[in-house]
């Protein structure tokens, strides 16, 4: 088994010569892995504390489903760039018209998913 090319280590012949050194390890299986994330300021509603590509409390609770019988509950940015659910935001508008991170007056950039 020491012998066997696809076993054997990367290192420099014993005896100095400069020639080609040994194989150190031979790769059989790579596995890649990524990560992403979105471009959000902030991924987590602060009204709710769910994270906002989840369905709020308030649409788990009710078993609100879209026409594909996922749950339907919309993301909705303000042009400070938070994020929040469409849901969540309805009802802090109604008693205070700013951001709640940020505090300014509220305005909506775009809404989706």
């Amino acid at each position: 088994m020491a012998d066997d090319p696809e076993n054997s280590v990367d290192r420099p012949s014993e005896e100095g010569d400069a020639g080609k050194p040994e194989k150190m390890f031979t790769l059989k299986k790579w596995s890649v892995v990524a990560m992403w994330s979105w471009d959000v300021e902030c991924d987590i509603c602060a009204i709710c504390r769910v994270q906002v590509m989840d369905s709020c409390l308030r649409c788990q609770a009710d078993n609100k489903r879209d026409v594909m019988g996922r749950q339907d509950c919309v993301v909705v940015w303000g042009e400070c760039n938070h994020s929040f659910h469409h849901c969540c935001m309805s009802l802090w508008v109604k008693q205070n018209n700013r951001c709640p991170l940020c505090q300014q007056e509220w305005s909506i950039q775009r809404m989706g998913k």
